[in-house]
Order: structure tokens, then C-alpha cells, then sequence
């Protein structure tokens, strides 16, 4: 069933979903505030954008070209006409691509900054994934690893270009062993909690392709208060937008 929601904290910003897909998460809100954007960077490019969320919230930020890639023909068709619908369609593009196919999505290196919300699960035997293969692709790695995500970033972003994704923690070191073999230096770690008290769940990371070495923890982003309110950062994360 398609609905048109708002999105999280964006009074003038709508987005098409379907609820009988994975619809946006506050993943994709938390990174497309966390990447890097400099005055310089031209093109911006989200891989795998599902309905383009990612894309919606940068266009708030800057005023660079957004493109999204997305594998799954519905999404690609949602999140077009959530372009359309919010008059962006001049500023953002999306392709209907696997990300590694190089007659529909080949560009070298041509971003200043790529994000990804990438599937957090792998795959092996045993694994308790969806029923649904929409939610499949989107939870598991089955058209999207790591390795592939950061072979095609190593490949389309320019140097001194950055890479933006969010992830769990305990895939942490598999990340940053796998931005360094393909020669983009972590530059930024931010551990996000729910609470305070609790465990991390979320991990926001930022590399830079033939970056210097020097890796920056920021101080953690703790979602709600012991008595449930969200905390002033989180609250304030998208204020400065809203009309």
C-alpha cells in the first residue's frame, strides 16, 4: 500500500512509501546529517537510495547535484515521484542500477561525496532472512557487501573525495579494514545510542579516498532521555530547515 508521509523533522518535505517494503529508517536521516559537505562539491551520489530519503534531506543542505542509485524498480518509481512531488527533479536523479553495472552507472572518478545506508546483514548458511524479497535486498547482502560497495566507491568518487555510511557496530573493524584496502583512509567514527546506559546500535563513519592518516571519534549522539524525551541534539538535528 503506497502512503506519503513526511519526513522525520522535515515539515515541508514528502516522501512516497510502501509499506509492503522497507520503508526509510532513522538510519538514513542520521547519516544524510552526518556526511561532510563541503563548498566545493559538485556531485553527490547515494548508493542503493531505496525511495531517495537520503537524496530528499540533502537537497536541504546544498545545492550540489544528487544522484541516487537504486536496484529495485518499484523503489526507483517511488522515489521518482517523490522527487517530483517535492519539485526536485532538477537537482536529483535516480537510476535504476545495480550499483556495479556499468552500462546503466558508470562514473569515474566523478562525486566529491558518496553515502550509503548499505544492508547490514551478511549473508551464510543458516541465515533467518525475509520472506519478502524486497525487504531481502534492502536487510541482506544479497546484491550489495561491503567489498562491492567500496570497490564502486573507490572507482566513482574523485581524490580527497568522501565516503559517508551508517552501519552496526559489530561490523565495525570489517569496515575499516576494507575502506583501507581500497585506499580510503577513515577520517570520522560517531557511535550513536538510544540511551544512555545502553549499548551502541548505530555507528557513523566517513572516509576520504588518498585521505592522511588521522582518524577523529566524535563524542557519542544519545537519542533519548532516561525518561523517554529526545535529547536537544537529536531534537535539533533537522530544526534548522523547518518552516
Amino acid at each position: 500500500m503506497k502512503v506519503l508521509n513526511d519526513i522525520l523533522g522535515y515539515e515541508n518535505l514528502k516522501i512516497y512509501q510502501d509499506l509492503d517494503f522497507f520503508c526509510f529508517s532513522l538510519d538514513s536521516v542520521l547519516l544524510a546529517n552526518f556526511a561532510t559537505i563541503r563548498l566545493r562539491d559538485k556531485n553527490i551520489c547515494d548508493f542503493g537510495t531505496g525511495n531517495a530519503v537520503i537524496p530528499l534531506i540533502l537537497s536541504k543542505r546544498t545545492s550540489s547535484n544528487i544522484i541516487g542509485v537504486e536496484i529495485q524498480e518499484k523503489l526507483y518509481m517511488l522515489a521518482n515521484e517523490s522527487i517530483l512531488y517535492n519539485n526536485l527533479d532538477k537537482q536529483i536523479k535516480i537510476i535504476n542500477s545495480d550499483i556495479a553495472d556499468k552500462e546503466k552507472f558508470d562514473f569515474n572518478e566523478y562525486f566529491d561525496l558518496i553515502l550509503c545506508n548499505p544492508p547490514y546483514f551478511p549473508i551464510s548458511e543458516g541465515s533467518n532472512v525475509n520472506l519478502s524479497i524486497e525487504k531481502r535486498i534492502a536487510r541482506h547482502e544479497f546484491c550489495m557487501d561491503l567489498r562491492k560497495m567500496l570497490k564502486v566507491a573507490k572507482k566513482s568518487l574523485k581524490n580527497n573525495g568522501n565516503l559517508a555510511i551508517v552501519h552496526r557496530p559489530e561490523r565495525l573493524m570489517e569496515i575499516l579494514t576494507l575502506m583501507i584496502e581500497y585506499g580510503i583512509e577513515p577520517k570520522r567514527i560517531r557511535f550513536v545510542y538510544e540511551k544512555y546506559g545502553k549499548d551502541s546500535n548505530i555507528i557513523l563513519v566517513e572516509g576520504q579516498k588518498a585521505g592522511k592518516k588521522g582518524l577523529k571519534v566524535e563524542s557519542p549522539l544519545i537519542l533519548y532521555n532516561s525518561d523517554g524525551s529526545m535529547t536537544e541534539e537529536y531534537s535539533s538535528i533537522t530544526k534548522e530547515v523547518r518552516k
